[in-house]
């Protein structure tokens, strides 16, 4: 089962990443329709979930897609506002964010080593 988790996780993770770079390099491909709104979606929803990954996990899940749905509207109503549209800045504002909570999270939870460290050192 955590073997599976794991695949989906960089299957996914590899989706998105496509989907960036399609949009920022302006490759015009079908594949365009799915990778760049999964992007969209999955990277900020990922980054809130990941800051909440000690909560219970229907809660953290929620949270994370308003979370994603919420930094997608205001994003667009900031470029409409600022008469500002650009696709590709929307994916470079949503990749800088999504990175930006992902140094956070390791910043605030660390990696599991250190935690298991200190813990073994108590005993």
């Amino acid at each position: 089962m955590r073997t599976n988790r794991t695949v989906l996780g960089w299957v996914l993770a590899i989706a998105c990443a496509a989907g960036a770079v399609i949009a920022l390099a302006d490759i015009d491909t079908p594949a365009r329709l799915v990778l760049t709104p999964l992007f969209m979606l999955v990277v900020p929803g990922a980054s809130v979930v990941g800051l909440l990954r000690d909560r219970d996990p229907l809660a953290a899940l929620t949270v994370g897609a308003a979370a994603s749905l919420v930094i997608n509207v205001l994003l667009a109503e900031a470029m409409l506002l600022f008469d500002a549209w650009s696709p590709r800045a929307g994916v470079a504002t949503v990749a800088v964010l999504g990175a930006f909570m992902w140094v956070l999270r390791s910043l605030y939870r660390g990696n599991g080593s250190l935690h298991t460290e200190q813990g073994a050192r108590s005993r």
